[in-house]
């Protein structure tokens, strides 16, 4: 049986509107983002949600209570999920970085092994994102049939999907920005192994049913099945 994950950014903030890096600053929502908050949680009501996690920044936090106050599940925070450190880069606007570094921004969108100073790099970020994920996989033992929320940023989502679908370091930048309170939705499904007779076959549980078993969450095969959705009542 698969398992459902969500992975969705949180909603806008003036800086976001404003076009400024925000990093991990704690940037609240705007007005309008609270409002997208308010709409993505009331389309999300039949997607069968058993857990919630957040990045603990106010504008990725806010989103998720949102969603787990009309689902009635609990917010767990995560630190993990927090967006990209952007070092020195944080609070500066788009304009601001190209006039004074010129170039940097498009190096720094296509080079996933480089990062401006004082800053993570995306494959740096994939991986926190990625170990928080497996955690939950190994915790989790009811996610199977289920979906788990992740309420994050859109540079933390963008790498932990690229590290979870093994993508290679120079693939990263395919991917289209995330827009605010959209996702990523993928799924898990067990991994195959070596039968005695050395053919690949799928993990099975006791019971004989297509299962994760505590040996084999973190070989999942991770499968990318929406990028930026939404759901109808967020148009």
């Amino acid at each position: 049986m698969s398992r459902r994950l969500l992975l969705i950014r949180h909603g806008e903030t003036e800086h976001n509107r404003t076009g400024r890096l925000q990093g991990q600053l704690d940037v609240p929502l705007s007005a309008a983002g609270r409002q997208q908050a308010d709409r993505l949680a009331a389309g999300l009501v039949d997607e069968r949600i058993t857990r919630i996690y957040s990045s603990d920044l106010s504008r990725a936090f806010d989103t998720a209570a949102s969603i787990g106050a009309v689902l009635g599940v609990d917010v767990r925070v995560e630190r993990r999920f927090r967006e990209t450190d952007l070092g020195q880069w944080q609070d500066k606007s788009r304009e601001f970085l190209d006039e004074h570094f010129p170039g940097q921004r498009a190096r720094w969108r296509r080079d996933v092994h480089w990062a401006p100073p004082g800053a993570e790099t995306h494959l740096e970020v994939g991986a926190r994102g990625r170990a928080a994920i497996d955690e939950i996989m190994a915790e989790y033992d009811h996610w199977d049939g289920n979906t788990v929320v992740v309420v994050g940023h859109g540079g933390l989502i963008t790498a932990t999907v690229a590290n979870l679908l093994g993508l290679e370091p120079h693939q990263l930048p395919m991917f289209q920005r995330l827009g605010n309170t959209c996702w990523a939705e993928l799924e898990a499904r067990p991994p195959f192994v070596d039968d005695d007779a050395g053919e690949l076959v799928p993990t099975t549980a006791e019971d004989g049913s297509l299962r994760f078993t505590p040996e084999t969450v973190e070989q999942a095969r991770w499968m990318l099945t929406t990028w930026n959705g939404r759901p109808p009542a967020a148009v």
